[in-house]
């Protein structure tokens, strides 16, 4: 039971162990995926066509080959010459990490003044500073961008609505989530890339511009080491319970054939020994409780368990020779002529001979030759002496005469015990 308990408390506890860990995994997930993480690039690190190869979330912004040229004369100062050239901006956002990008959107601040004209994929937060006041708005789509709809500073080139940025100005990427255009997630090792077109005067050049990405993951349960652990950990736990329950099945089956082959055999030992005490109605009972006497005794020593099952049986079948003894000596109420005695006293080596060939029932030969030794040698069969006599037999010599004086005899009466009392 002790045995049981103990284990049930340990796959509990481990049980819990694992939770724990599976939770902890959970919680340290849930952690990383709200964290936002940044990333700050500017001039030729972001101005290059291999930026967006790094580590993590990177950001490369590169010019296409196609370009054109446009005069800008705000002033009506009468410019007959392209004063300003057109540029097409990819703005490429590679996840070369194992988790997915759930989240991100870009801030890019411009170092030298240009327009924009249109852009794609995303809206754009545009933050424009005019005589020292920020103004602030959104444009969904550049594309369709209609100045009468929104409070920003526009100006218009060939009938072309533009937005002017000022250095220091910015805007901020708003990535797209519709089917036609979806910006995120960004899978693992992939990327998506948005686009501007804008304006820049001939000869400068907006490449000392800054951008900053801020970016989150949805990095999957799978991914954290302690999920695995606790999941392996459950798996063993499971396979660990299984293989418990079916032992323990197997165990219970065991112990219970066990018990029932253990009460076979007492019933067969005690039946056998039953036969024994019947060829004398003086004696019958006498093997029983020689046995239980000699348990009592054996238990007084330390013996427990199957120990004190089997000192029982020995004892059980400690007078079996008797059964070649004649019955009309058993049961004769006379003093026996020393023939006769010879003849009892052969009960032990028959006994012995009998359950010589008991291995089964260890000691059994010896309970029954020599429980009639006496300690100081005038015992029989043999005349051993003090520890000479083996241990069992001198348990049941007690347990035996003890019960000869306390029964009635076909040749005498039982002891009269008297207890003493103290003056």
């Amino acid at each position: 039971m002790k045995k049981r308990t103990r284990a049930v408390l340990c796959f509990v506890g481990t049980l819990l162990l694992m939770l724990l860990l599976l939770g902890v995994s959970i919680v340290q997930n849930s952690i990383y995926n709200n964290i936002v993480h940044q990333n700050s690039l500017s001039g030729s690190e972001l101005f290059n066509i291999d930026a967006n190869k790094g580590e993590g979330v990177a950001v490369g912004v590169v010019a296409r080959s196609d370009t054109w040229s446009k005069i800008f004369d705000l002033n009506n100062e009468g410019i007959t010459e392209n004063n300003y050239q057109a540029y097409i901006y990819d703005y490429t956002v590679a996840n070369n990490t194992g988790d997915e990008v759930d989240d991100f959107s870009f801030t890019f601040v411009f170092s030298e003044a240009a327009y924009l004209s249109s852009a794609w994929n995303g809206a754009l937060e545009v933050h424009q500073n005019v005589k020292t006041k920020e103004i602030v708005d959104t444009v969904p789509d550049l594309r369709q961008f209609s100045p009468e709809k929104h409070k920003l500073e526009t100006v218009s080139v060939d009938g072309e609505s533009l937005i002017p940025m000022k250095p220091g100005d910015y805007f901020k990427y708003i990535p797209s989530t519709s089917m036609n255009a979806l910006e995120m997630p960004i899978k693992p090792y992939e990327g998506t890339t948005p686009g501007l077109i804008m304006y820049v005067e001939i000869g400068k050049t907006i490449e000392n511009s800054s951008l900053e990405i801020d970016f989150t993951f949805n990095r999957l349960l799978t991914s954290e080491p302690l999920f695995w652990v606790s999941l392996g950990g459950m798996a063993i736990w499971f396979i660990a319970l299984i293989i418990y329950i079916i032992t323990s099945v197997q165990i219970r089956r065991y112990q219970e054939r066990h018990e029932r082959d253990n009460e076979i055999i007492r019933e067969s030992i005690e039946t056998f020994s039953g036969f024994i005490d019947a060829k004398d109605k003086y004696t019958n009972g006498h093997s029983k409780r020689v046995a239980v006497y000699t348990r009592m005794i054996a238990k007084e020593f330390g013996y427990s368990g199957e120990e004190l099952d089997r000192i029982y049986y020995v004892a059980l079948l400690h007078d079996c020779g008797k059964i070649g003894v004649p019955d009309n000596i058993l049961g004769k109420p006379g003093r026996l002529t020393d023939e006769e005695f010879e003849i009892i006293k052969s009960h032990t080596v028959r006994g012995g001979d009998i359950l010589s060939n008991f291995k089964s029932l260890e000691n059994a030969g010896e309970g029954a030759r020599y429980h009639h030794e006496r300690y100081d040698g005038k015992g029989y069969p043999e005349g051993k002496v003090g520890e000479d006599i083996p241990f069992i037999a001198r348990m049941i010599c007690v347990a035996d005469s003890f019960d000869a004086m306390n029964t009635n005899r076909v040749y005498r009466k039982n002891f009269q015990w008297k207890r003493s009392s103290a003056r």
